[in-house]
């Protein structure tokens, strides 16, 4: 049996970062969204008990490093399945690009192999596997709009903003988030305003939300890499509502509501940056 799941891109509307734990993690409190930008992950039952990971992008671990394997291993732990995968990674979502690619293809693993090999869990337990692979996973078990506090496994929804375009620029470099969180001066940077954003969003207030978008590990990365700046910048000259960078970066992602716009800014990014993309903010959850 073949099963085939759609894996969406997030972005950060709001990202803030609140001290750093006992733990060695982060303490945050953040408004995420999900994008028409998406990996497709193939699920194919094997006869023997093996996981198979089939990638054409040589970015991207055919082995135990994937998360998508990672989610696949800890299920048949955890449920105690003896049935082989083979795990098929189509990715339109540029990889270590701060849209949470990876975490997604893991999410949509567990969503499709609880179909595939009828499991029978509902989202809440699937979400609190993946919380063990990575941060942004259970957010991605979801989907949607969501408030995620602690490492990012606490999850709120809320409901989807009001519709627009999402003009993605990603550079040509990447960006480690442990550098980025390992540089962050909390007592020396703006906070955003989360709670704000997301009273925005329940009002369907675009103005609102494009003002109080704000990620506070921008000052980091910008400071580290000053092209992901100069892309912010271009991306606000050609007329985006609002240009932010999602994560820990590299990837600068700007609003805009109306077509001509969105014309705009794409063309004149495309001479700019080589990958760009213009998708429409989805917002909305998965289906069980």
């Amino acid at each position: 049996m073949r099963l085939l799941v759609k894996a969406p891109a997030k972005i950060n509307l709001s990202l803030d970062v609140l001290h750093k734990r006992s733990d060695g993690y982060h303490e945050v409190n953040m408004v995420m969204t999900t994008i028409d930008l998406a990996d497709r992950v193939e699920l194919t039952d094997l006869y023997s008990d093996t996981i198979q990971i089939i990638s054409h992008n040589r970015f991207v671990p055919d082995d135990e490093r994937n998360l998508a394997y990672q989610a696949a291993k800890l299920l048949k732990e955890k449920l105690g399945v003896r049935r082989g995968v083979a795990i098929s990674i189509t990715k339109h979502i540029p990889v270590a690009a701060g849209l949470a690619g990876g975490s997604s293809d893991a999410a949509a693993t567990l969503r499709g192999l609880n179909k595939l090999w009828g499991l029978g869990l509902s989202l809440d337990e699937l979400a609190e596997i993946g919380a063990e692979i990575g941060s942004d996973v259970p957010f991605c078990v979801y989907g949607g709009t969501a408030v995620a506090r602690g490492r990012g496994e606490k999850i709120e929804h809320i409901p989807a903003p009001p519709p627009c375009w999402v003009i993605l620029a990603k550079p040509t470099i990447g960006v480690s988030t442990a550098d980025v969180y390992r540089n962050l001066q909390l007592q020396s940077v703006h906070h955003p305003d989360v709670d704000g954003m997301v009273e925005a969003i329940k009002e369907k207030n675009y103005e609102k939300i494009c003002a109080l978008a704000g990620n506070v590990l921008e000052s980091v990365t910008l400071n580290m890499h000053p092209e992901v700046a100069q892309i912010k910048e271009q991306m606000k000259r050609f007329g985006a509502d609002v240009s932010l960078m999602s994560g820990s970066g590299p990837t600068v992602f700007g609003l805009v509501q109306h077509d001509s716009r969105l014309q705009r800014v794409y063309n004149g990014l495309r001479g700019f940056c080589e990958h760009v993309y213009a998708v429409r903010l989805i917002g909305e959850r998965h289906e069980q």
